[in-house]
């Protein structure tokens, strides 16, 4: 394989080093991903490690992002980790996600969920949106200027509401992980330079009734962040060649 067809060259940032974005880093960094960046500014907790799989007991205390990156270190050395012990915001979104390539998004409420998708539209990036309460999970990727986006799905009202989290109601470990996966392969598939599985459809997963479903996602004409994503066209890279 030439260098330039190198997985080495891609990147992508997880943003929340939590329960999907455990199982999302370490099959990234499995897959070959060259450089990772991790953005978190909490500690881990006894409670997070029944769903956190980068953490362990002896990390209880330490930054989300310091114990992140020495789990995908010792998976595969061969992968730079950027920390960004840092709360991802309206104010900073746009600078956190500049240097990568695809956003997978591991957050846990729906404010953060809408800046990242606002500031991804912006610098027209690729990035990949992932939810899970209790039994049931949920993923989309989503291509702006190019897909419907997260305010396509939620619309103005829902984007005003604020919904139980994982604190509020606990979430089953394996639908992290289950989701968490899915997210990775699809962020894997862009940056091959292929078509996401899940633009356009948001993939639901019950993992109580042990279905898995699909619901088609139609881009709101009216919506005003994808009007602003159509003079950003999406930056997918080029194929690289295969990045296992």
């Amino acid at each position: 394989m030439s260098d330039e067809n190198s997985p080495a060259r891609s990147s992508a940032l997880i943003v929340g080093v939590g329960g999907l974005g455990c199982p999302a880093a370490l099959a990234l960094a499995a897959s070959g991903l060259g450089r990772i960046g991790l953005a978190d500014h909490d500690a881990v907790t006894l409670d997070n490690l029944a769903r956190q799989i980068l953490h362990r007991t002896e990390d209880i205390g330490r930054l989300k992002v310091d114990s992140g990156a020495d789990s995908i270190f010792r998976l595969s050395a061969e992968v730079a980790v950027d920390k960004i012990p840092q709360r991802l915001t309206r104010e900073n979104a746009v600078r956190i996600i500049a240097p990568y390539d695809v956003v997978i998004d591991g957050s846990d409420n729906l404010a953060s969920k809408l800046a990242l998708n606002d500031a991804c539209a912006a610098a027209g990036k690729p990035w990949v949106l992932g939810g899970v309460l209790r039994f049931f999970g949920q993923m989309m990727t989503i291509l702006p200027g190019r897909s419907a986006c997260l305010r396509c799905l939620v619309g103005e009202e829902g984007a005003k509401t604020r919904g139980l989290d994982c604190g509020d109601a606990g979430v089953f470990g394996a639908v992290a992980g289950f989701v968490g996966m899915a997210q990775a392969a699809d962020a894997l598939r862009v940056l091959k330079g292929l078509d996401p599985a899940w633009s356009n459809r948001l993939m639901t997963a019950d993992l109580w009734k042990n279905t898995v479903g699909s619901v088609r996602v139609a881009q709101d004409p009216d919506c005003p962040v994808c009007a602003l994503a159509g003079s950003e066209q999406t930056k997918i890279p080029a194929r690289r060649g295969a990045l296992v």
